[in-house]
């Protein structure tokens, strides 16, 4: 089975339809584009929408500190995750990306159209009977975050929900792209509703840049405190510099991660960036196998278990395999 898709950051157009998990055992069951209205009818000869429950009882599944595998459903529709998990050992996944659809408030994969059985929602009851999990991820580079297009009321909260509920998920993702104030807020106080019903812990996806993090990516989270959002973990996508440049990448990169801590701690309304070490998460974006070797792996393993960083992950080109195994292993 191909890694492109646990590791890839960039999406094709997105033209596809959302598909809901089904439990271990059981056969996939397809979900249509899901208003944020009243339920659709289905087509003619369709089987009807559904949505299957959580395998487990409603309750906030924490994420170990590991490595979380991103799985890009755009490059590779028939990832196999409960296949993948068992041969790397990674148990946790983040499945990328879900976006805004025809009207806004439609939920659906990034990427070509595919069909009614989706094989990585089938293998997701596979996943979490082994004792793994995935969660769904919304925005990205393949698409809109719906509350960047959606401004009727209530209707974001309600696609939220709904993408949530037919994944059974305890968890949702976040990738913001957009620096609109207004998409922040909305986005926010859907996401305060949300929690408001069931336990559901939001990460947030930002790009680092060499300074931390930016200034709209920074209001965003601020805007979303305010809105009484429990912002579990903010994952940092950094970008790998290539091999050809100046030595001290990897110091480089701890040192921006370093001051976007601190930018955290603020925004958090912390004392130090101390308390922040264990919301934060990393994944070093590749644009060549060789831009990340092994030395660089194990120092990246072990600077994420000295501060005690909530999880690994990579995105981009795939490194060699020996890489990879490095980074699976990271707080095993």
């Amino acid at each position: 089975m191909s890694r492109k898709a646990r590791e890839s950051g960039t999406l094709p157009r997105p033209l596809a339809v959302l598909a809901a998990l089904a439990l271990a055992g059981a056969t996939a069951l397809a979900i249509r584009m899901l208003p944020a209205g009243a339920e659709p009818a289905p087509p003619s000869g369709a089987a009807p929408v559904r949505f299957a429950p959580p395998e487990r009882p409603a309750a906030v599944r924490q994420p170990p500190r590991s490595f979380v595998g991103f799985v890009d459903t755009a490059r590779d529709p028939g990832f196999d995750l409960a296949a993948e998990s068992r041969a790397t050992g990674v148990a946790r996944y983040a499945l990328g990306h879900l976006v805004a659809g025809d009207d806004g408030c439609l939920v659906r994969w990034a990427g070509p159209p595919r069909p009614a059985g989706d094989p990585v929602a089938a293998g997701l009851g596979r996943l979490r009977a082994a004792g793994g999990d995935a969660f769904p991820v919304f925005g990205g580079p393949g698409g809109d975050d719906p509350a960047v297009r959606c401004t009727r009321p209530g209707g974001l909260a309600t696609a939220y929900r709904r993408a949530v509920g037919a994944f059974g998920a305890a968890a949702a993702g976040f990738e913001i792209r957009d620096a609109d104030p207004a998409a922040a807020l909305r986005r926010a106080r859907a996401l305060h509703a949300l929690q408001g019903e069931r336990p559901l812990r939001v990460f947030f996806t930002l790009r680092l840049t060499p300074d931390g993090l930016e200034a709209a990516d920074l209001a965003a989270l601020r805007a979303t405190r305010r809105e009484g959002v429990r912002v579990d973990a903010v994952e940092l996508l950094a970008e790998m510099e290539p091999r050809t440049g100046p030595q001290g990448r990897l110091r480089r990169l701890g040192s921006a991660v370093r001051a976007a801590a601190g930018q955290l701690a603020r925004a958090y309304g912390l004392p130090g960036e101390e308390q922040v070490w264990e919301r934060l998460a990393l994944t070093p974006v590749l644009a060549r196998p060789g831009d990340l070797d092994e030395p660089e792996a194990r120092k990246l393993s072990e600077y994420a278990v000295r501060h005690g960083l909530a999880w690994l992950s990579l995105r981009g080109t795939p490194p060699k395999p020996e890489i990879s195994r490095i980074l699976w292993r990271t707080h095993s």
